[in-house]
C-alpha cells in the first residue's frame, strides 16, 4: 500500500495548516527597525561630521603637535558614526518594543 502525494501526513486529519502571520521579519516591520535604523545612521554620520569638524578646523584651538594625522580621525569618525548609529537604533527599537507591549 503506497500513500500518494496529495493524502495527508499519518495522524493528521488532512487540514492543512496555517503559516503563522509575520514572523521575525513582521516583527521587524512592526517595530520600525528599518526606520530606526534610518535615523540611527543619520544621529551617527551628524555626530561624527560635527567631532570630526572640531578636530580637523581646530574649532576648540589647535591641536597638539604630537597628535595623529586627519586620516587618523577620519577613521575614528567612522567607527563614532557606526557606533552612535548601532545604539541609536537599538534604543529607538526599544522605545518602539516597549510601546508595543504596552499596546498588548
Amino acid at each position: 500500500m503506497s500513500q500518494r502525494d496529495d493524502d495527508p501526513a499519518p495522524g493528521t486529519s488532512g487540514e492543512s495548516v496555517p503559516e503563522r502571520p509575520g514572523g521575525l521579519g513582521g516583527l521587524l516591520v512592526d517595530l520600525g527597525v528599518e526606520r530606526n535604523a534610518r535615523r540611527g545612521v543619520v544621529v551617527g554620520v551628524v555626530l561624527a561630521a560635527f567631532v570630526y569638524a572640531v578636530r580637523f578646523l581646530e574649532l576648540l584651538g589647535p591641536a597638539p603637535q604630537d597628535a595623529a594625522g586627519p586620516v587618523l580621525f577620519l577613521a575614528l569618525a567612522f567607527v563614532l558614526a557606526v557606533g552612535t548609529a548601532l545604539l541609536t537604533t537599538v534604543a529607538l527599537t526599544l522605545v518602539s518594543a516597549y510601546r508595543r507591549a504596552k499596546e498588548l
